[in-house]
């Protein structure tokens, strides 16, 4: 039976459906008017309290030093330009991994070209796990000014283990950076635990936030340069930019419409706990992969255990290309998924599904099982028809 609306099951790129209040407070914002940190009406005033509250959300919920420690970007995108290009210098080294996504792989081969040397750890081809052994190894060869880690692969939902990580970087002087693209929101972040020194991420994700904010972490005694310089509301006899956080790195207007539908995600997740959304998107991965491993002609990529992922599965149906698979599940059922490369051409180098890619599945909080029931017999009858 055909839905009456269409299985959304794209996560992994931006979540749906959001949270009711996430909606209202987008509305609400841009109905009221009002620049945060330009002026001191009244409205002006409301802004800078919903900015600073949406901050100390953040703080908390990912244990962060302290929340000027949050500069808010656009996208996680921006967030990781701006780490990458806010630290490293030539004559710099990065220690990365080859299951990173272009918003990683991008700036750094910009930075390659201009004298930072980028050393690429290999994957396992099955997994796309890492070892950290092989990290430790290649962060020894030379010295290390940066580690870069993703934390949950956006093609495999492959998690790679952070604990220890952050302290050993610590021990040989490394900053530890980390993608927290595909977990901030559906995993728990710990910054302090795992001594993370940078974490970027979106709001449009497991954030349950709207699209056009992120924001980048960046931990106490770390300092990173602005490379977007400008107005930002303070100190305006100068012509510097400020020397403070998060001033120093938030140029320009921001996006306080965006950040108003983040602040109400955020409560949401709050009420919720991260560690229930967890258990709920583990609990519809294991049924995605328990049922496609039951059905012929399926290949399934990544970490056997949902454990060791996120809520992200890939997968190919033999002798069918994956857009095609996409375009069918689409326009025949009702199906929504992600084709294709998924931006991160190396990862799928990395696990030879290169250069047709996967169909990528994604569920999140708001999925039901009958979604992902629907999802398998609509591949089983493809199956069928395409491999019979």
């Amino acid at each position: 039976m055909t839905p009456l609306k269409p299985v959304y099951l794209d996560n992994a790129a931006t979540s749906h459906p959001k949270p009711e209040s996430v909606y209202q407070a987008v509305q609400e914002t841009l109905r009221y008017g009002g620049t945060a940190g330009r002026g001191t009406h009244q409205q002006t005033m409301a802004a800078d309290r919903l900015v600073f509250e949406t901050r100390e959300k953040l703080c908390h919920l990912f244990n962060g030093d302290d929340s000027s420690r949050f500069i808010f970007t656009p996208n996680a995108t921006t967030a990781i330009n701006q780490a990458l290009f806010g630290l490293l210098k030539s004559g710099d080294r990065v220690v990365t991994t080859s299951m990173e996504h272009n918003a990683v792989v991008r700036p750094l081969r910009q930075l390659q070209s201009c004298g930072v040397d980028i050393e690429v750890v290999a994957a396992d081809s099955k997994t796309g796990l890492v070892s950290r052994a092989a990290l430790q190894s290649a962060c020894l060869e030379k010295p290390t000014r940066l580690l870069l880690v993703n934390h949950c692969s956006n093609v495999t939902g492959t998690l790679q283990p952070l604990s220890g990580v952050g302290e050993w970087c610590r021990g040989h002087n490394i900053v530890f950076m980390v993608d927290g693209a595909q977990t901030a929101g559906s995993i728990p972040v710990d910054l302090r635990g795992l001594a993370v020194d940078l974490f970027a991420a979106p709001g449009h994700k497991g954030l349950l936030g709207p699209q056009g904010t992120g924001f980048l972490y960046i931990r106490d005694g770390l300092q990173i340069n602005p490379y977007i310089f400008g107005g930002t509301g303070n100190n305006s006899r100068s012509d510097q930019q400020p020397q403070h956080l998060p001033e120093r790195l938030e140029s320009g207007t921001l996006n306080l419409p965006g950040l108003a539908g983040l602040h109400a995600s955020l409560q949401y997740l709050q009420e919720v706990g991260v560690a229930i959304v967890r258990q709920r998107e583990t609990g519809l991965t294991t049924q995605i992969i328990d049922g496609l491993k039951t059905i012929d002609n399926v290949v399934v990529y990544g970490p056997e255990s949902p454990l060791e992922r996120g809520n992200v599965v890939s997968f190919n149906l033999l002798s069918c290309d994956p857009g095609e698979v996409g375009f069918i599940l689409d326009q025949q059922h009702q199906i929504l998924v992600r084709t294709g490369l998924h931006c991160a051409p190396a990862a799928h180098q990395t696990l030879g599904t290169f250069p047709a890619g996967t169909v990528r599945v994604s569920p999140g909080y708001f999925t039901t099982d009958s979604d992902i029931d629907y999802f398998l017999a609509a591949v089983l009858t493809l199956s069928r028809q395409k491999c019979s």
